[in-house]
């Protein structure tokens, strides 16, 4: 019951005006492989400037959705859009509105950054690519890296360099899927602040994730995604809520694996300049 009035909630007050659409949005989106329903009605807003994380185990439709969205699989019912524009009659408009970064990153490892980042820009058809992956390079804090090859970059370097290829030409809308996996604890914390300075700068985010810590660190929304349907769709607090509220008990509290990490090796989340390429 808790459940379904949330989801009420949070889908059925939308704005819908034409300046507060939201950057992405889902309505009833169905997909199936053979006899296999993979999407039964999904629902899912991600508002303007916003972090939105969509949780879900494994084969839960998670990376289904994330193609559908950026024109690369067709669904079978339903609507979505992106930047305004209808995944189905628009995707061209679509695809220059979104950026898709997936789990791991697409660089070129014989390339520099630098080179990479110029690579993307002429795809592009931007005038002055060296200015813009000059730019780039430094909104990521790649600058003194970037004229090394990427094969000799850390795995958070690669990510950063992989986010800052995605963002190549401004796209109002980027879509990250798992960006996490497989990055050590050091590199997790870069792409986490990363990620909190594109929101920051006004890009629309739409995070798919398995990690809850990265959910509940990053998203202003989190949409939970099981048996191919939304179950909820609201803020941490709101889902807080779902549970019985906590008894307050005295707990001695031991410093975790992480916290002992960070303190041997430095916390690099608060910066990532040159010392964090080392």
């Amino acid at each position: 019951m808790h459940v379904s009035r949330l989801t009420s909630k949070v889908i059925g007050d939308k704005t819908t005006t034409a300046d507060q659409a939201p950057a992405i949005r889902v309505r009833g989106l169905t997909k199936s492989f053979k006899d296999l329903e993979v999407l039964r009605g999904v629902d899912l807003d991600v508002a303007r400037g916003s972090i939105v994380a969509l949780l879900g185990s494994n084969g839960a439709g998670k990376t289904t959705v994330v193609r559908i969205l950026a024109t690369l699989l067709r669904a079978d019912g339903g609507s979505a859009s992106v930047n305004g524009f209808d995944v189905g009659a628009q995707a061209a408009d679509v695809r220059a509105s979104l950026s898709l970064t997936g789990q791991f990153a697409a660089v070129d490892e014989i390339l520099t950054g630098r080179e990479n980042l110029v690579l993307v820009a002429r795809l592009r058809h931007l005038g002055d690519p060296g200015a813009v992956a000059d730019a780039m390079l430094e909104r990521f804090s790649l600058t003194d890296a970037g004229g090394r090859r990427v094969s000799e970059y850390s795995g958070g370097m690669r990510r950063r360099l992989d986010l800052a290829m995605s963002l190549v030409g401004e796209p109002p809308v980027i879509v990250l899927d798992e960006p996490t996996t497989g990055l050590d604890p050091q590199a997790r914390l870069e792409v986490w602040q990363a990620v909190r300075e594109l929101a920051a700068a006004g890009t629309s985010v739409l995070l798919t994730t398995q990690y809850l810590d990265e959910a509940e660190q990053l998203a202003d929304r989190i949409a939970v995604l099981h048996g191919g349907r939304i179950l909820v769709d609201g803020t941490l607090a709101e889902l807080k809520a779902l549970l019985p509220p906590a008894t307050v008990e005295y707990v001695e509290k031991q410093p975790t694996l992480e916290d002992v990490f960070l303190a041997l090796v430095g916390d690099t989340s608060a910066g990532l300049g040159a010392g964090a390429d080392e």
